[in-house]
């Protein structure tokens, strides 16, 4: 884990303003790290810039509270949503998942418009990754 850390896995506004507590658990914590090992931080590697983890592991209040699927692999430590900071550099970052040909399980352009996705969702799972690009 070269350019990210749990903290930033686990730090959300809206827990902190619900007084949800959002800590990992341990047996979780596998899962994140092969998520930035095998995705985020060569994505960061490749990209050259700083790339801000805006939702990471979300336990199932957490998840609730920001509306995210029942079924969501943040509950799990196996997804991110990602940003560069716009959306024309989120869709850098789109593109440069698939370009590098990381090991992903879901990729989802999410909201935005044809400049590029607002944030870039994307998910590892060991071994059973189906490489689902999604325009959502």
């Amino acid at each position: 884990m070269k350019y990210f850390t749990i903290a930033e896995f686990v730090r959300s506004e809206t827990a902190d303003r619900s007084g949800i507590d959002n800590k990992l658990p341990k047996e979780l914590l596998p899962n994140v790290q092969a998520l930035i090992t095998n995705v985020l931080d060569p994505l960061r590697e490749a990209y050259g810039k700083p790339v801000t983890v805006t939702s990471g592991y979300r336990c199932k209040a957490l998840n609730k509270a920001v509306g995210g699927s029942s079924t969501s692999q943040h509950m799990v430590g196996q997804a991110a949503d990602v940003t560069a900071g716009s959306r024309k550099e989120n869709k850098r970052l789109f593109y440069l998942i698939q370009e590098l040909g990381l090991d992903f399980d879901q990729e989802i352009w999410e909201k935005g418009n044809s400049e590029g996705p607002d944030w870039v969702h994307v998910s590892y799972q060991e071994g059973n990754n189906r490489k689902q690009v999604l325009l959502l």
